[in-house]
């Protein structure tokens, strides 16, 4: 019995060390590929427009009620100490520190990465990669780099509009719905927001826009060796690439708010 369980912890350890190995290949092979000429522009713009541009409804719509919730929640906790003209300040930076890069971050995810993890599973069990490859063409550099290039450019737009658009959301609970001052609203956002907050926001982003693209291409990727063939394993790939990407979100919005504070 207590071979078997030694065994059986073994082969989990050196699961995990392979699949370890094999996202670092991975991740340094479509990162290489991304200074090889000659560049995809044409991929990289029409990457851009799936994660960017076709998010921005989401994103807007996300950051304007998570902004009003901010708003109303802070107001009254606020008010019980007398602090409610601190409003603008609680939201602005609870937003860019926090909720910003984060909220953007899970929501690209469930509209953008299932779709990357789902296309690119596709693509392994239809057998459409190991065509590329009897072409000589490195599916890697052809699936994976373009929609890195597009997700480090997307991810910080997306959580600066994102930001923009809760602080507004948090002027209208505050301002318009509970009657806050206004110009004292406007006032503490621009007062307690500095260049280290906005840079912190922006460096999660970019991050996590890595993160998330190298494990929703990677999974989709290597679908024959986690969920196997066929439609149900496209659906578990796509199913599990979410929910790690959200996961390594949190675990590295912690680790990069560990340094930054």
């Amino acid at each position: 019995m207590l071979i078997k369980l030694i065994e059986t912890f073994g082969k989990t350890i050196i699961r995990l060390v392979k699949s370890m190995g094999r996202i670092v290949l991975f991740f340094l092979t479509g990162t290489i590929n991304c200074f090889v000429l000659p560049f995809q522009f044409s991929k990289i713009i029409d990457h851009t427009w799936f994660i960017g541009t076709k998010s921005i409804f989401v994103i807007v719509l996300t950051g304007l009620f998570t902004g009003m919730v901010l708003g109303l929640q802070g107001y009254y906790s606020l008010i019980k100490v007398g602090s409610e003209e601190a409003l603008g300040y609680a939201v602005a930076l609870t937003l860019i520190r926090e909720l910003g890069p984060v909220f953007t971050a899970i929501m690209i995810t469930a509209r953008a990465g299932s779709a990357m993890a789902a296309e690119i599973g596709v693509m392994r069990v239809s057998e459409q990669i190991d065509a590329l490859k009897t072409m000589h063409i490195n599916p890697v550099r052809f699936m994976f780099t373009p929609r890195l290039i597009a997700a480090v450019i997307s991810f910080p737009l997306l959580t600066a509009l994102f930001n923009v658009v809760g602080i507004l959301g948090g002027f209208i609970s505050g301002s318009i719905m509970l009657g806050i001052n206004r110009y004292v609203y406007m006032d503490t956002v621009i007062q307690s927001v500095d260049i280290n907050d906005i840079a912190g926001g922006f460096y999660k982003s970019f991050v996590f826009s890595v993160v998330v693209t190298t494990i929703c291409c990677y999974r989709g990727y290597y679908t024959h060796l986690f969920s196997g063939f066929g439609a149900r394993g496209v659906s578990l790939t796509t199913t599990n690439a979410v929910v790690q990407s959200c996961v390594f979100i949190l675990i590295f919005d912690y680790i990069i708010t560990f340094f930054l504070v």
